[in-house]
C-alpha cells in the first residue's frame, strides 16, 4: 500500500574531524530544502553515532544500531562528501559499511567540496553507493575551498550553486518517490 507522507530524506555530513566544515555546507543545504517544503529535512552526523571500525565489534554495538534504526527510517540521502586524499573520508566509508539492507532501494544526491569541488570524493562514493542498491542522481553541486570558502573555513556559497542544488533536490524527491513502493511491503 502507498503512503502519502512526504519523504524523509538524511542530510549525512561525512566527516568527523576536528574544525569540520561540513556542518556549514549540510546547515545550508538544509535551509535551502526546507524552503521547498517537499520533504522533511533532518542533518545527520556520523559523528553523534561513535561507529567502530568495521570488523571490530560484532555489530550489537549501541552506536551500530541506532545507526541501522537512523537510516532505515530515511527514504533518501544527501551526502556531504569531502575530498580527502582524492576519495571520501575513512569515517564516511565506515559509517556506509557498517549497513547494508538500510541502504537498499533508495535515493541519494551528492554535494561536494574540496580543491576541486570534491570531484573524486564523489566519483568513488558513486561506486560505493551503486553496490548498496541506492540510486544516485545526476546534478552534483560542488563546492571549491577556494571560492566557496572564506579563509578555507568559513562557508560562503555563491548564489549560482542555488540552481543545482535544487536541481539535485528535485531529482532525489523524484527519484526517492519511484523507490518507495519497493521499499514498502504492506
Amino acid at each position: 500500500m502507498m503512503t502519502n507522507t512526504q519523504l524523509k530524506i538524511g542530510i549525512i555530513l561525512g566527516s568527523t574531524r576536528d574544525g569540520r566544515v561540513s556542518p556549514q555546507v549540510g546547515e545550508w543545504i538544509k535551509t535551502v530544502a526546507d524552503e521547498r517544503g517537499d520533504a522533511r529535512y533532518e542533518i545527520v552526523d556520523i559523528s553523534e553515532y561513535n561507529l567502530p571500525f568495521v570488523g571490530t565489534t560484532d555489530g550489537t554495538d549501541p552506536g551500530i544500531v541506532a545507526w541501522n534504526d537512523k537510516i532505515n527510517e530515511l527514504d533518501g540521502f544527501v551526502f556531504i562528501a569531502q575530498e580527502y586524499n582524492h576519495s571520501m573520508t575513512g569515517a564516511l566509508k565506515n559509517a556506509i559499511d557498517h549497513l547494508r539492507e538500510a541502504w537498499h532501494d533508495k535515493a541519494a544526491g551528492i554535494v561536494s567540496y574540496g580543491s576541486t569541488g570534491g570531484a573524486r570524493a564523489a566519483e568513488h562514493l558513486r561506486g560505493v553507493l551503486a553496490e548498496l542498491k541506492i540510486a544516485d542522481v545526476r546534478i552534483h553541486p560542488t563546492f571549491s575551498l577556494f571560492t566557496d570558502f572564506e579563509n578555507f573555513t568559513t562557508f560562503k556559497p555563491a548564489e549560482l550553486h542555488l540552481v543545482n542544488v535544487n536541481g539535485m533536490l528535485d531529482q532525489v524527491i523524484q527519484w526517492g518517490t519511484a523507490l518507495r513502493p519497493l521499499r514498502i511491503s504492506e
